[in-house]
């Protein structure tokens, strides 16, 4: 159940820092915000906004609370495939998904296959460069790099799940960018102070929202095809390597996102910044970090919330901590086990388990928010 942290900010984390309530509690004093402002129990400071927030506006977004991986989010697959079919390693699965889904910041591919899907998307409000052409058509179906991630696993009977973490890669930064920028040049023409400068917002009714709500919509969409398109590439890897298998069902849900939406008898801009939605029935993927389980919910559809939920476990380190603090070999150890990048654990400490929040304790805190369908427990897990 949640607590009222700070005046209009409720939180439903047990498990969160004095500086990321300081941080909310500034959205919420926002104008324009139209109620409290939710707090994810994975919620972390973010930039501008915090991670893990659910942002209630009324005639105005702010761009740096969706973010610039704008679309980011999770896609899972549930295979015919149990625990009995698969080998004894799925070392042979590494270097297939390395050459079909390339990782890492700015890589690419130049497979044209997917031309059609990207036909489909339509096209986003800004005019786009000879150079974001190629980007928008390399980074189709790429991983990218961070905590960006596929995975094998098994759920409580023994079912075989992929599962995938990605976004809008370089053009939804370049896209994001380009209006957060905007929107703190408004807000010096029109002398509007800020409490942080990374909240400036724009006004719906103007040609700078319009803009935004158009490249953001398309966003979007480039990613959540983009995941579908890696999650199709991702099980024809792993049935190749089994030699038989099929695709049951699939969730593919954002978690970076503002849509419209009616809530206590108004309509409202609601921006998810690390959280997904959860209205009754809503089917949501809510990963873990490496080493620990994953989970398949069902929304409960919590008014509180906003219908929403936590999109993982959240960091409780910055990267540069979990890197002073942390060591290859424990990460090494706490994926004892599991095929996955042991060559680049010196370079993945960042993502080291122990930087993140317990998730067993952040799906406690949300038992109000979505019902458990499956657990997963990871056998392979790429990282970007």
């Amino acid at each position: 159940m949640p607590n009222e942290v700070a005046p209009n900010l409720l939180s439903w984390a047990s498990d969160v820092d004095p500086g990321t309530i300081e941080q909310a509690a500034r959205t919420a004093r926002m104008p324009f915000v139209s109620g409290h402002v939710a707090l994810m129990p994975d919620a972390h400071i973010g930039i501008g906004a915090t991670v893990g927030s659910v942002i209630p506006t009324e005639g105005a977004i702010i761009p740096s609370a969706v973010g610039v991986d704008i679309g980011c989010g999770m896609i899972a697959t549930e295979t015919t495939l149990t625990a009995a079919d698969l080998p004894d390693s799925l070392g042979a699965l590494m270097p297939l998904v390395e050459r079909r889904i390339p990782a890492g910041v700015g890589k690419g591919h130049d497979d044209r296959a997917s031309d059609r899907a990207l036909s489909e998307l339509g096209r986003p409000h800004t005019d786009l460069t000879p150079k974001q052409e190629r980007t928008v058509a390399s980074q189709f179906g790429t991983l990218g790099s961070g905590n960006h991630f596929v995975e094998v696993c098994l759920d409580e009977r023994d079912r075989v799940w992929t599962v995938l973490h990605s976004g809008s890669r370089g053009i939804g930064n370049q896209l994001a960018t380009r209006h957060i920028i905007g929107a703190k040049s408004l807000m010096k023409r029109q002398a509007i102070g800020l409490e942080d400068p990374d909240l400036a917002y724009l006004v719906q009714g103007t040609p700078e929202f319009a803009a935004y709500i158009d490249d953001m919509l398309w966003s979007q969409r480039y990613a959540m095809a983009s995941r579908a398109r890696m999650d199709k590439v991702l099980s024809n890897a792993l049935f190749s390597v089994v030699g038989k298998g099929s695709r049951l069902r699939s969730i593919n849900c954002h978690h970076n996102f503002t849509q419209r939406e009616t809530h206590h008898g108004k309509d409202l801009w609601i921006t998810r910044k690390g959280a997904i939605k959860a209205d009754t029935g809503d089917e949501g993927v809510i990963p873990g970090s490496m080493g620990t389980q994953s989970y398949i919910v069902s929304g409960r559809g919590n008014p509180s919330s906003y219908n929403s939920c936590s999109h993982g476990a959240g960091r409780r380190m910055s990267r540069g901590r979990a890197k002073r603090e942390l060591t290859a070999t424990s990460l090494t150890e706490a994926m004892r086990g599991r095929t996955w990048n042991a060559d680049r654990a010196s370079s993945l400490v960042d993502e080291h388990p122990e930087a993140y929040k317990p998730i067993d304790q952040v799906m406690a805190d949300q038992k109000d928010l979505v019902e458990i369908q499956h657990t997963l427990r990871q056998v392979f897990n790429y990282k970007g």
